[in-house]
């Protein structure tokens, strides 16, 4: 028997795993600190009126022999996969809906879609840039090439004509710099995959924060990216489902056998939502879901501005939280002693930089994801915490 020695190449622990680690420890030491979190990006307000009603309807539905479901389509509920092509077409993007992919949340896809794709793909990646997209890709052992995101370039590069790849991720709104590529960056892009060949896998978790109408939400908003792009999309932000998971993936057909293979992937490794959590996930496209949602939105929306209104009032450089729930800080030293300082100084938990990728080091994410009160309590505290 042989292992998988390509593990040994990723660091022995999730970054997200390792800092809720630290924080339990110091908690666990100092039990009486009232601890806030803006670290990992997880949700607090709950779900929707509309999402709550629809999964008690689906789950009485299934406790009734004329209406109970097993197993359901590959691809997703046909009302479901439907809903979200019109989701599309009212912003101006035409899909079918067998180029939509129900799944239960695009970090899942995003390293499952690798499937699809030789080992000896080259990728290229930003840095700093989700632990996911290297981790996923350094398991399989692919050659991974960065392109370096920096304070310069406001931490949205631009393609390297010179160098040749064949897979590319995208994060817009980025995780973890909070910075949106406007149409003319994303054609950049765009056109450098398609002279190479490569293919972008592009994620939109985020396109619901996303409020100045001049910049793109979806790949798909650029002229030819269904023929080089598959979008990966989650409602755990938009709509609250981290713990109900749920998230789709768009493969058009102008890619070629992309789309059969997928669904070939799918049918083999995957069974699919359950019946009620994609009636859950209607409910998000209906009109009184999509009101409902960005009324949460909107609350993490000014959480973003607080904490950015916060740090330039402080003369801290930043990227992010004006259409993204991320804010990306300067911190100036190494971002794991700023963490562990932060953490002990003023109980307040951000993400270490470092953890991002090489271009994080000496930076700090902040996320936008608590409620008012405590968001705006971990800003009074920042403020005496820079002050001492």
């Amino acid at each position: 028997m042989k292992i998988n020695r390509h593990f040994d190449e990723i660091q022995d622990s999730y970054l997200f795993a390792e800092v809720e680690n630290r924080v339990a420890a110091y908690k666990k030491k100092y039990p009486e600190k009232s601890v806030i979190k803006l670290g990992i990006g997880d949700v607090t307000l709950p779900l929707p009126p509309a999402v709550v009603d629809a999964g008690v309807r689906a789950v009485r539905e299934l406790g009734q022999s004329d209406t109970f479901r097993g197993y359901g389509p590959y691809r997703g509920y046909s009302f479901l996969t439907r809903a979200i092509a019109e989701y599309y077409a009212r912003r101006g993007i035409a899909l079918s809906e067998d180029e939509v992919f129900v799944s239960d949340g695009a970090k899942s896809d995003i390293g499952n879609i690798l499937d699809l794709f030789d080992s000896d793909c080259t990728v290229l990646v930003p840095d700093p840039v989700y632990p996911v997209y290297v981790d996923t890709n350094l398991m399989q052992g692919r050659k991974i090439v960065y392109a370096d995101a920096t304070e310069a370039n406001g931490f949205l590069p631009l393609p390297d004509e010179s160098r040749r790849v064949d897979l590319i991720y995208i994060c817009s709104p980025n995780n973890p710099t909070g910075a949106v590529y406007d149409r003319a960056g994303l054609k950049a892009w765009v056109d450098y995959a398609l002279d190479c060949g490569a293919v972008i896998l592009f994620d939109a978790a985020y396109e619901f924060f996303v409020g100045d109408a001049r910049l793109p939400r979806s790949v798909y908003e650029i002229e030819g990216a269904e023929r080089c792009a598959v979008e990966f999309c989650s409602l755990s932000k938009t709509a609250g489902f981290t713990g109900t998971r749920c998230g789709y993936t768009i493969v058009p057909h102008a890619l070629g056998n992309l789309n059969k293979m997928w669904l070939r992937r799918q049918s083999t490794k995957f069974n699919g939502v359950s019946y009620a959590v994609q009636r859950m996930a209607e409910a998000v496209f209906g009109e009184e879901g999509m009101a409902q949602c960005a009324q949460n939105v909107a609350v993490y929306k000014q959480n973003a501005a607080l904490i950015s209104d916060t740090l330039t009032d402080m003369h801290i450089y930043h990227t992010g939280g004006i259409n993204a729930p991320y804010i990306w800080l300067k911190c100036g030293m190494d971002s794991w002693e700023f963490f562990d300082r932060l953490l002990a100084k003023a109980n307040v938990v951000g993400t270490p930089g470092a953890g991002f990728g090489r271009n994080g080091e000496g930076f700090f994410r902040l996320t936008a994801f608590n409620d008012c009160q405590s968001t705006a309590e971990a800003m009074r505290r920042f403020r005496r915490f820079f002050s001492a």
